[in-house]
């Protein structure tokens, strides 16, 4: 889960003025014979060494920022470039969500420059990127404005790679050229080894891209890449490897408690879209979700929605044809308890279709309800019977906050499966987000693995370690680390509406700010926090 847009509104406006800062064409950084490895044996890099696709020096991609005004906001958080940044094209071997063998490909940024800060062993920034519903997404495509990739590559080349970092980003399987049908979306298993695969890949190219690796290894990403960065964090500390710190951002880490917010009615912005990549992974990799499609979808919807996304067909144009539905995940008709149930059961299911509180979000709800709903009332009264017997320990209030002991709903089993409420790590970790998040909850992500992870039990992490930034939050005093940043994101949130309201908007911009809180805002701000988290545990040696 992500933004459906990408970061537009902070760097969209670099277009193609970075073409002209590239200072070097592709090729790979030696003169020597590539070799190739097509064994799709995990961790295997395809081309070695990888295609550098360009070249920035750190004053070219400095004076291009600066030519924009977004590109000045985005060097007003990310910092001056201290160093220029090789951009390759990595591609290797991987597995799928049932384990089968196929092959994705992502980003390989190395810092360049005489700076100590960017020459030497460096550390190693690995990053997992937020929702995209285009097929052709491939964040190592720095030359193409156009590419839905685009900004978020921008982004993550400014905080990271012209400040030191080794950047190892995957485009994950089932994007740009992995010859997986499918994108195992939120599939806690096959996406971390997806990254591990991609970091295993990376590092058997340094030295042939005039590189080093430090030993550190720090983990990020937004949304989506969120939960994968977690995930990821917690499967190389099962396999005993070295992670140096981690930022999980804005990530659906409790995805049984997310799931179960969003069938009693909370409906989060995007549904419409997350549901179908949802519900094709885990048919994927359980087989169990659903005998047929619209056992979930009505009817109007259920031809060919396993197959539906990623793909290359705009969204908005997805929407037009009467695909997917833009908002109405569920019906506004309740659905009909069964049979001998009590009254209170059917009281219960109209109060929730949809719900009217708390006030200040029930419009937000409200808009996840029609009359021509994706998921049919079948299956939403059937996962709310299993909720209902089987409760979440947060949702729908906060109880024991672990996961349903044994929930029998194919869903939810899934849910619980890729719910991350089942570790506790043991290196410094770094959640941000904002608490008026539309898209992913914080309440029942952010703040929910806060108090999991620090109640009073054997398992809670050791004193310290956990830092939690909540970006739309007032300054704790002169001494807070992330006052900065939470007046910039004020100021932004306040901009947007400033915007809205120009352009005619009649509710002071409201609306405009809930659109963009998850795709635009936070994320800038989170990854500049993330990057200072890092650096600040470089600094400590921890």
């Amino acid at each position: 889960m992500r933004q459906l847009s990408g970061f537009a509104a902070a760097v969209a406006a670099l277009g193609s003025a970075l073409l002209l800062a590239a200072c070097g064409g592709g090729g790979s950084d030696t003169g020597g014979t590539t070799t190739v490895n097509n064994s799709g044996t995990r961790g295997s890099l395809i081309y070695n060494p990888p295609l550098r696709v360009t070249s920035l020096t750190a004053g070219a991609f400095q004076s291009q920022l600066a030519a924009s005004s977004s590109g000045q906001t985005l060097l007003a958080l990310a910092g001056t470039p201290t160093c220029g940044v090789n951009f390759h094209y990595i591609q290797y071997g991987t597995v799928g969500g049932a384990g089968e063998t196929t092959t994705a490909s992502g980003a390989l940024m190395v810092p360049t420059g005489t700076s100590a800060a960017c020459s030497g062993p460096r550390p190693i920034l690995l990053y997992a990127h937020g929702t995209s519903t285009v097929k052709s997404y491939n964040i190592a495509n720095i030359l193409d404005p156009t590419n839905d990739a685009y900004s978020e590559s921008v982004l993550v080349a400014a905080e990271f790679a012209a400040q030191g970092f080794i950047v190892v980003a995957p485009n994950y399987a089932g994007y740009d050229a992995s010859t997986l049908s499918y994108h195992p979306y939120l599939n806690a298993s096959q996406q971390s080894k997806d990254m591990i695969d991609a970091l295993t890949a990376a590092r058997s190219a340094l030295t042939n891209v005039g590189t080093a690796d430090s030993g550190k290894l720090f983990i990020t990403g937004y949304s989506q890449g969120g939960h994968v960065a977690m995930a990821t964090h917690q499967a190389l500390q099962a396999l005993g490897q070295t992670v140096t710190a981690a930022a999980p951002m804005s990530g659906p880490y409790a995805m049984e408690a997310l799931g179960d917010a969003i069938y009693y009615g909370n409906v989060n912005l995007g549904s419409t879209v997350f549901s179908p990549l949802l519900s094709t992974s885990y048919q994927k990799a359980y087989g169990n979700i659903y005998s047929k499609l619209t056992d979930i979808y009505n009817p109007t919807y259920a031809t060919g929605i396993d197959t539906l996304l990623p793909s290359n067909t705009p969204l908005n144009t997805i929407f037009t044809q009467g695909l997917l539905p833009q908002t109405a995940l569920f019906s506004s008709t309740p659905p009909t308890a069964p049979a001998g149930a009590p009254a209170s059961l059917q009281a219960i299911l109209n109060s929730i279709t949809p719900p009217t509180t708390p006030a200040a979000q029930a419009p937000l709800f409200a808009l996840g309800f029609g009359s021509s709903p994706l998921i049919n009332n079948t299956a939403r009264l059937n996962y709310l019977l299993d909720a209902i017997a089987n409760p979440d320990g947060a949702v729908p209030s906060v109880t024991t906050g672990a996961t349903a002991t044994s929930p029998a709903n194919p869903m939810r089993q899934a849910f619980k499966a890729n719910d991350l409420r089942n570790w506790v790590p043991t290196r410094p970790v770094l959640l941000c987000g904002g608490n008026a998040d539309p898209t992913v909850f914080f309440n029942v992500n952010t703040q929910l693995m806060k108090g999991f992870w620090t109640a009073p039990s054997p398992a809670a992490m050791p004193t310290g370690l956990l830092s939690v930034l909540d970006v739309d939050s007032a300054a704790t005093g002169a001494t807070d680390p992330y006052a900065a940043l939470k007046a910039g994101f004020a100021q932004a949130k306040a901009l947007t509406a400033a915007a809205a309201v120009s352009a005619g908007a009649t509710d002071g911009g409201a609306s405009a700010v809930v659109q963009a809180y998850h795709g635009t805002l936070v994320p800038p701000f989170c990854t500049t926090a993330a990057r200072g988290f890092f650096q600040q545990v470089l600094a400590a040696g921890i």
